[in-house]
């Protein structure tokens, strides 16, 4: 390592040490934050460093990031993107590839989702004139089961893309094994969930294709980012040429004539010969990520052990602080999992003698920070309200997440002097209300 680059790594380190005074927590003063980045001084040099080396692209972090991560979570190959809402477009976009011939999704198709979500999961679906086919989730666990999809396959049904909520595993093999008779597609929103296992399998495994995202808020950060993950080298391939403009090369960047036949092509209707480089086989984006990005996400990688260990411990704690709490419905981890959490869900009982807003407002007056369970029931927002979609069966539980519900933060900077403190506050104002 060049000597000036050493010395300005080691005053990195020394800064950010500098940084990190003791700040006792102050019940009340202190913020409670519901979910945010553990950062420390490897993950502030290993964006330094990067700076340093001015790999402001896509590069070596961002191959090497890819390898490590697809090994963890099981997969042959992963695709860097500039988002998880990014990696979402690009997963269901794939199967709308001309590639897929007859087994391609085609405008009208539908797709099966759950109504209580995060945009980013549905939007792909109508970005690509796909039909999306609501159905309702369960209390407590706030998935949906295979049940439930099953009633809603139809005529058109052509997959399924469901998200695991907050970090707790869907009934995904079940759902795996309808797809796979049904002749679907699935896609694994494993944004709020790396790390979580179902019947002892990583979720994001079980799907055609799974999606994480690296937003402060999820199990690690890159400030921005995400991925796609598949075993399947032809998906990765479309997945790889959607991401990078649309363009049939697969060059890295820095790279070429790696076919060694970069000027011997002949495609569409364009002269034999026309640089490969500049040969376009899909509609598609630029949605990389950059080198400096991935260079955190590999610092970060090094922990999501300790990271998902330290959720779980946290979900622990306030679910057996909380456990007997009247006219709360506590969460519950789907049968058989075993979930990294992403957050710690409440559900006031309708017929409590206090609302969801006052508990709310009460924590949030202790600096206690809360969320709404993303969108409630995202066919009551006006984004979707002229939007074509299919509804099987009611939606009442997510009507009343959409009321009721709301969570609080397991992520792994919160302490057990934090977590007692949120304990004591919803018993204090529970009995207080009761």
């Amino acid at each position: 390592m060049n000597t000036h680059k050493g010395l300005i790594l080691d005053e990195t380190v020394k800064y950010h040490q500098d940084l990190q005074e003791e700040r006792p927590f102050v019940p009340g003063t202190t913020e409670i934050w519901p979910a945010g980045a553990v950062l420390d001084e490897a993950d502030r040099a290993a964006l330094v460093e990067a700076a340093v080396d001015m790999r402001i692209a896509a590069g070596p972090s961002s191959r090497t990031f890819e390898s490590r991560f697809a090994r963890k979570l099981g997969h042959r190959k992963a695709h860097l993107t500039n988002s998880g809402s990014s990696a979402n477009l690009l997963a269901l976009s794939a199967f709308t590839s001309h590639l897929l011939e007859d087994r391609r999704l085609l405008p009208g198709d539908e797709v099966i989702t759950v109504a209580a979500g995060f945009p980013t999961t549905v939007n792909p679906i109508i970005q690509n004139g796909l039909i999306p086919v609501f159905i309702d989730v369960e209390l407590g666990t706030y998935n949906t089961t295979a049940a439930r999809a099953t009633a809603a396959i139809g005529p058109r049904t052509r997959a399924i893309m469901i998200a695991h909520a907050l970090g707790n595993p869907f009934e995904v093999a079940e759902i795996a094994q309808l797809a796979e008779e049904h002749d679907l597609y699935l896609i694994e929103d494993n944004c709020d969930a790396v790390g979580s296992t179902y019947d002892g399998k990583l979720t994001g495994s079980f799907g055609d294709i799974a999606t994480v995202s690296f937003y402060p808020a999820h199990h690690l950060s890159m400030g921005e980012g995400g991925c796609v993950l598949t075993s399947n080298l032809a998906l990765a391939r479309i997945v790889e040429s959607l991401r990078d403009w649309g363009r049939d090369c697969w060059c890295e960047p820095g790279e070429t004539n790696k076919c060694l036949k970069r000027f011997k092509y002949q495609m569409g209707t364009l002269p034999e010969g026309y640089d490969h480089k500049y040969i376009f086989s899909h509609i598609g984006y630029n949605l990389k990520a950059t080198d400096i990005q991935a260079a955190l996400g590999l610092s970060q990688l090094d922990k999501l052990d300790r990271f998902c260990e330290a959720r779980r411990r946290n979900w622990k704690r306030l679910r057996e602080g909380l456990d007997g709490v009247p006219h709360l419905v506590l969460p519950e981890a789907t049968v058989r999992s075993d979930p990294s959490w992403f957050g710690f869900a409440l559900t006031v009982d309708p017929d409590a003698p206090f609302t969801r807003a006052a508990l709310v407002d009460f924590l949030e007056g202790r600096k206690i920070g809360t969320r709404r369970l993303f969108a409630g029931n995202l066919t009551r927002h006006p984004a979707y309200l002229n939007r074509p979609y299919r509804v099987v069966g009611e939606l009442t539980n997510s009507d009343i997440i959409t009321d009721q519900t709301f969570w609080i933060g397991v992520y792994p900077a919160l302490t057990e002097e934090m977590l007692d403190y949120v304990i004591a506050s919803v018993k204090e104002f529970v009995g207080a209300g009761s």
